[in-house]
């Protein structure tokens, strides 16, 4: 027999989040919520975050990246230009990341814009990655049809005995993008469903507007 899913129930109850005890900056209100989530909760990979963009068939599209960097500016993010996610950004810049951590009962949503980052920015992540990392980059022309796995494998091969004793090289449809936020949404699940929703706006000063809104 088929679960309800209406019957689905769980009470939100592992903290708290008041306009009185947020900061003025949401950016450091987002490293104190990573790094308590990241120390103290098993949530697996903290830094997972879901990326939605417009298609160019102007569908919306969700997928999950890992978050490389987080600054005061804004987060990073790596990934193939010519992917599918690359081709939307460029044509539509304005793009949604979402962080939802169960066992902190927490979800953070950011509105911001995309931008590639600097070249030898990119450089430098490439070089750090671990070698079948570096190649699979290079294998994968990402997003396209591919017959099977064989021809990945098969590619990855070749790409090993070709490189074998040499520095691989960053392609350079292959880097880094950074969403500066316009918006971000801090939610904190509470009993009775009143989450906890606080949410900041940047302003033409620069400065943020935050707001609590209702649940």
């Amino acid at each position: 027999m088929e679960k309800d899913l209406g019957n689905y129930r769980k009470s939100y109850e592992k903290g708290e989040l008041l306009l009185d005890n947020v900061p003025v900056n949401p950016m450091e209100l987002f490293r104190n919520w990573f790094v308590e989530v990241d120390t103290h909760f098993n949530v697996g990979e903290t830094n997972a975050m879901t990326i939605s963009t417009l298609g160019l068939d102007g569908y919306p599209k969700s997928r999950v990246v890992l978050l490389k960097k987080y600054t005061h500016e804004g987060f990073i993010f790596y990934t193939n230009y010519n992917s599918e996610k690359g081709k939307a950004i460029d044509a539509n810049p304005n793009v949604c990341l979402s962080f939802f951590w169960q066992a902190a009962e927490r979800q953070i949503i950011i509105k911001g814009r995309a931008e590639k980052i600097a070249e030898n920015l990119s450089d430098g992540y490439f070089e750090s990655r671990p070698r079948g990392s570096q190649l699979g980059a290079i294998v994968s022309d990402q997003s396209e049809v591919v017959k099977d796995r064989s021809e990945l494998e098969d590619k990855l091969k070749a790409l090993e005995a070709k490189y074998e004793g040499k520095d691989i090289e960053r392609p350079k449809y292959w880097g880094g993008y950074i969403v500066k936020p316009v918006e971000i949404e801090f939610w904190q699940g509470r009993p009775n469903r009143l989450h906890d929703r606080i949410r900041y706006q940047l302003q033409s000063n620069f400065d943020w507007k935050i707001e609590r809104l209702s649940p």
